[in-house]
């Protein structure tokens, strides 16, 4: 599936499932980009799918509604008048619904992690390959603009030869995740209760893998990683349940520690390192960092940085040159609605832009569904790795040997039926 160009569609139907946090940004989204129509709502809580199609009020799009059980998303899968599902639940959820979606004619945009397990990740993969349907990997992230910016001067030669990239997930979102209000269901607070390594990969690691063209030139070969101790999560539980007996049952839980280091090898000799920290008062970070033999580019918390040397970063004239001079298309082209739209600052929409026109005309798709696998067996792989003293364990091929001869992705638009916004 990578390289794959589906028959184009002039108009996508889309299917939403999942209208919570994410679910909820993305319908007055991607009402902006021409070219789409929105079929269907779907989500356990009616409240939440009547809010959606209030979101839709004053234009043309006249959404059927599903609600009230666990299972009625199936009958908008099973609809023929939709092209796309586009998943945004709960983890847990991910691959069942892709899987079925794919199974039923259906392309699928998912929200990440794609997978909890190694054997969802083969699913997702096996399903992909066998209906030829995109499995399309929402990993804003690789949209962000720096990283964009980097890909393309990667793209150029400006780093030289890749040597070695960072990524992290830092944001402090513990206490929220005992929040049955901004968390139904506290789900999850449930997987940060049982399971012990980096939860949450994809954001972290695509950008890097993008430079490093991995599936598409490079692969990885195994990873090792660790954890700390969890030095907040039971403490807090113990505070919660003290005034809430609802509580009661995660004073006995095994959270996960704090702070898990992932470090990965790949075959071309690259070391690439992750991390994450959603439960320490740490500033939010990406900790995103290319290093080359010609140069560096960093972006944490602090704003994004180049040197091209060992004597400090470039001046902001020479960083402002740069970024006119390798300001890849996308971003001169939808840019500016990018940032009106929104989107954690506008790469939500450069993400939904770029999946849309390329299913619109027939193009093959920026992240597909090995990198939706690779990306997210980043969990389960740490998790053992974490519950075996930091051994060492490979790391699939999901391409099945396709990496050696799969093409670069690639930043460009120029084609002729270009999508607008609105």
């Amino acid at each position: 599936m990578c390289g794959y160009a589906a028959p184009k569609i002039d108009k996508i139907r889309i299917g939403f499932i999942g209208l919570g946090n994410r679910g909820s940004e993305a319908v007055p989204r991607i009402i902006h980009i021409d070219g789409v129509e929105v079929r269907g709502l779907c989500d356990i809580k009616a409240d939440l799918v009547q809010k959606a199609k209030n979101e839709l009020a004053g234009t043309s799009h006249d959404p059927a509604l599903y609600s009230g059980n666990e299972d009625i998303w199936r009958k908008l899968c099973e609809r023929e008048d939709i092209d796309v599902i586009y998943i945004a639940t709960p983890w847990a959820w991910h691959t069942t619904m892709a899987v079925y979606a794919m199974e039923h004619g259906k392309h699928v945009a998912l929200e990440v992690p794609a997978a909890k397990t190694l054997e969802e990740c083969w699913a997702l993969v096996d399903t992909s390959e066998k209906t030829k349907k995109h499995c399309i990997f929402l990993e804003n992230e690789c949209y962000d603009f720096f990283e964009l910016l980097t890909l393309n001067m990667a793209r150029q030669g400006f780093f030289g030869e890749i040597i070695h990239g960072e990524g992290a997930y830092i944001h402090s979102i513990g206490e929220s995740l005992f929040d049955p209000v901004q968390r139904p269901g506290l789900w999850r607070l449930e997987e940060n209760s049982h399971r012990n390594g980096n939860l949450y990969p994809t954001h972290g690691l695509g950008p890097v893998c993008v430079i490093m063209n991995i599936n598409r030139g490079d692969k990885m070969e195994y990873l090792t990683s660790m954890s700390s101790n969890d030095f907040t999560l039971h403490p807090y539980a113990l505070q919660l349940a003290a005034k809430d007996a609802a509580y009661a049952k995660y004073t006995d839980k095994h959270f996960r520690g704090n702070m898990n280091t992932t470090t990965i090898r790949t075959r071309l000799g690259r070391t690439i390192m992750l991390q994450h920290d959603t439960s320490s008062p740490r500033v939010k970070s990406s900790r995103y960092l290319i290093s080359g033999t010609k140069a560096t580019a960093q972006c944490d918390a602090e704003a994004p940085r180049i040197a091209t040397s060992h004597t400090g970063w470039v001046s902001p004239e020479e960083f402002s040159r740069l970024e006119k001079q390798y300001t890849p298309a996308i971003v001169q082209k939808m840019g500016e609605m990018a940032r009106v739209v929104g989107g954690h600052g506008g790469m939500d929409f450069l993400t939904d832009w770029r999946w849309i026109d390329c299913v619109r005309n027939g193009l093959p798709i920026d992240h597909d569904v090995y990198d939706a696998a690779l990306w997210s067996c980043m969990a389960p792989l740490s998790e053992w790795s974490v519950a075996n003293r930091s051994s060492p364990i490979d790391v699939p091929d999901f391409t099945r040997g396709a990496w050696e001869r799969n093409a670069p992705v690639s930043l460009s638009i120029d084609h002729q039926n270009l999508t607008t916004a609105k």
